[in-house]
């Protein structure tokens, strides 16, 4: 049998993994919700009493689980004010950011049989960023729209400028809604890639967001980021 050594990396803060998985919960019922929201469910078949009330419930919980979801994202942005590992984000200012995300993206195109070891690749950076993008829209577009049925609410006073700027609230519900779409696919993609370099690649994707470490057999082209005085052995 050949022996297998692998260098421990502690990556992500409690802050990150306990936050993460709330903000999974929280965008499964949130998109469960928001679906019903926007479709809502034949009421026909359903009892009077229980007709006129259900999608004010639906639109309780939706309610809930948003301000749950912000809550879990400010602390989670905590996570990345304290702790190097929470905010590998894209070093768009450096050259050899450029190199190593051609060298990923080979790989992914089956160009090539492997890849650079990374703590993050640049590919995975970029699409983080990308996530957290989509999330301030989605967050910015929710209490805009929610002012308009909460008017006398302080925090969602505070985002009444996004209807001004979308124009109106049908605009503003447009873009709610596709961008949760967007949330969603991209969920479905992030699913595919972690797993994939779980098993595939043993980059201790899904283990990491238990257990904080990723164990890896190579040296990571970007240990330096969590690690200043990191030196390659």
């Amino acid at each position: 049998m050949k022996e297998v050594r692998r260098k421990e990396f502690y990556l992500f803060s409690p802050f990150l993994r306990i936050f993460h998985w709330i903000m999974v919960a929280m965008i499964l019922v949130l998109f469960g919700t928001g679906i019903i929201i926007a479709t809502p469910l034949q009421s026909m078949n359903l009892e009077p009493a229980y007709s006129t009330t259900y999608i004010d419930l639906v639109r309780d919980i939706h309610f809930v689980a948003a301000f749950v979801f912000c809550a879990s994202f400010v602390l989670r942005i905590y996570g990345f004010i304290i702790n190097r590992g929470d905010r590998l984000f894209p070093r768009f200012w450096k050259g050899y950011f450029y190199a190593q995300t051609v060298d990923v993206i080979k790989h992914y195109m089956l160009v090539q049989p492997n890849h650079q070891s990374f703590l993050r690749n640049p590919l995975a950076r970029m699409s983080y960023l990308m996530l957290y993008g989509l999330v301030a829209v989605e967050i910015c577009t929710g209490f805009a729209m929610y002012y308009m049925t909460e008017p006398e609410s302080y925090v969602a006073r505070a985002f009444a400028w996004v209807n001004v700027v979308c124009g109106n609230e049908m605009v503003t519900h447009l873009v709610h809604h596709y961008v949760a779409w967007g949330i969603i696919l991209f969920a479905i993609g992030h699913l595919y890639m972690v797993i994939r370099s779980e098993f595939m690649e043993g980059e201790s994707e899904v283990s990491s967001m238990f257990s904080g470490s990723k164990f890896l057999v190579h040296y990571p082209a970007d240990a330096g980021d969590v690690d200043p005085d990191a030196e390659k052995p």
